[in-house]
């Protein structure tokens, strides 16, 4: 049995991965009149299954499915599979006089589909860490071919090494560093294994503090990272990587490399329950708020308010069917409809969330009844026409459940979230303050928090703060923008307008209600596009009795 050796480590440092869990991938079929050969190959037999690293000695161990790759003449010749006994599988038209050459790939599946006696180079990437360690081995056969000869051995070395990292991070998601060579590309006609870098050289490791076992390709000395060389899955934190020293084949790393994964944007244990975790300055004061998780929706049957669950839903046509008894969620709603009345003002008459009424109330104090009206001694929803705001008069089920908890920016403070407040540099512009994008297929705004930078591994985005931009220049869908969304950036989807039960600009404009009177028809609003438009972004006014989007904020203490 073939013991391979990485080196020898301190027993304070020892650790066993225990690795029970690995996905089996489909491997290449070999040709149907190939030549069966059994490989034996001498393992030392610990009680360990799994392609498994023992840290107390370095030996590898396998179990049955592991499958090494053969080559002959130059390219592939097929698999051989191991059986808890030896390795076994067929190959095609290997070369007679010469030695055949196997490579185990640590059960990565090979990026190239392979085809037996053609292929000549194929490469893994071994960047998933989570579950097995990918031990990387090659050896010749000690014995040469000959088409009589069915048994061959081989004893298999190493060409990684085993490395320890400390890592620290309050995250239940796997840590990411970055840096790092993690890919391999196999020359079958020279035999040579070639370490290289795929993308930003990202290797997962286990979730959870302490330490991590990794498997590292030969590489030159690497320098500590900068802030977001280490990250964790899920986005939620983001830290530095210590410097990783000159890798060799067979070999330990003892000492530990230092991995700290500390908070970015916000502590996301601190912020309201409904709210999206990063912080916007809204005045020169320097005031902050943090957003809400989504648009807000009302059922009429129930008189329930919630956050929509993801930032880029919205009901577009369904508020087509808005009545006091629809079973089903709005989104779009009249200025000041957020159910409350003053009977003291006679010409607030369409105060319900599903009010369509346009006929003429008043021409002169509030022209179609929505919202306060001029007799009023606030004409904003604000001080004593705060309950007018949907976030002040309503419990929201999924934001606290508490009335009073949330509020509607005025049209001051959308104009500073986006247009004057200091903000973090992303790529070369300073005071990032939004961007078109498309977010899970929805065209629309993203909004960068106060303090904010783009993690190595996604890409920066492009044409920040330009209004006339289009939002296909920018895309996010799956976990790249959970990672934006946890560091966190807000989405406002192009969700369109009602005007009475008709819908118009779905998917193509967002506007969004202020708390800002105009005048007694219209008040103000945050409009924008998915391209230009005259503006694309920027406040505007517009009629009180269509329904627009509402998102609520709520102030940071």
């Amino acid at each position: 049995m073939n013991m391979k050796k990485f080196g020898t480590i301190a027993a304070a440092l020892l650790v066993l991965v225990a690795l029970t869990q690995c996905k089996k991938e489909e491997q290449p079929t070999p040709a149907s009149d190939s030549e069966t050969v059994t490989i034996t190959l001498d393992l030392k037999s610990n009680g360990v299954t799994k392609v498994n690293v023992n840290t107390t000695t370095g030996e590898v161990t396998y179990q049955s499915g592991d499958v090494i790759y053969v080559a002959s003449g130059g390219h592939y010749i097929g698999t051989l599979t191991y059986n808890g006994t030896n390795f076994t599988g067929g190959i095609t038209d290997p070369t007679v006089g010469e030695p055949l050459h196997f490579y185990f790939l640590g059960n990565a599946t090979p990026v190239e589909a392979l085809a037996a006696g053609t292929t000549t180079t194929c490469s893994v990437v071994i960047s998933d860490q989570t579950e097995h360690l990918p031990v990387i081995e090659y050896a010749p056969s000690n014995e040469i071919y000959d088409s009589g000869a069915t048994a061959y051995t081989a004893m298999l070395l190493n060409k990684c090494a085993l490395v320890k990292f400390s890592v620290t991070t309050a995250s239940e998601a796997a840590t990411c560093i970055t840096g790092m060579k993690n890919k391999v590309t196999v020359d079958f006609a020279e035999n040579i294994l070639t370490p290289s870098q795929e993308g930003n050289g990202i290797i997962t490791l286990p979730a959870g503090s302490g330490e991590k076992w990794a498997i590292l390709l030969p590489q030159e000395a690497v320098e500590a990272g900068e802030d977001g060389t280490a990250y964790s899955e899920d986005g939620a934190f983001t830290g530095t990587r210590g410097a990783v020293p000159a890798i060799t084949e067979n070999g330990y790393q003892t000492a530990g490399i230092e991995v700290n994964v500390t908070t970015e944007g916000g502590t996301p244990s601190g912020h309201p329950e409904g709210a999206i975790n990063g912080l916007f300055t809204i005045n020169a004061e320097g005031d902050q708020v943090y957003f809400s998780q989504g648009n807000l929706q009302y059922q009429a049957s129930t008189s329930t308010w919630r956050f929509a669950e993801n930032q880029w839903n919205y009901m577009g046509y369904a508020n087509n069917n808005i009545s006091s008894e629809y079973d089903g969620w709005i989104d779009l709603f009249g200025w000041g409809t957020s159910g409350y009345h003053n009977v003291y003002d006679n010409f607030n008459v369409n105060y319900q969330p599903y009010s369509t009424d346009m006929a003429i109330v008043n021409s002169e104090c509030n022209y179609f009844g929505y919202g306060p009206s001029t007799n009023m001694y606030d004409i904003n929803l604000t001080g004593m026409s705060a309950e007018y705001d949907w976030g002040v008069h309503n419990s929201i089920s999924n934001g606290g459940n508490q009335a009073g908890l949330w509020r509607t920016l005025t049209s001051d403070e959308w104009e500073y979230v986006f247009f004057l407040r200091s903000a973090s540099t992303v790529g070369n512009v300073s005071n990032a303050r939004f961007v078109k994008a498309t977010v899970n297929g929805i065209s629309g705004v993203i909004l960068f928090p106060d303090v904010f930078s783009v993690p190595v591994y996604l890409p920066t985005p492009l044409q920040i703060n330009n209004q006339d931009a289009s939002s296909s220049v920018n895309s996010y869908s799956g976990e790249g923008w959970l990672v934006m969304e946890n560091l966190g950036c807000i989405f406002l989807p192009a969700a369109g307008y009602r005007e009475g039960t008709t819908m118009s600009d779905v998917a193509i404009r967002g506007y969004y209600w202020s708390t800002s009177y105009f005048d007694n028809r219209v008040a103000r609003l945050l409009y924008f596009s998915y391209q230009y438009y005259n503006p694309s972004i920027g406040i505007s006014t517009n009629y009180r009795h269509r329904g627009y989007s509402v998102r609520l904020v709520q102030n940071a203490e």
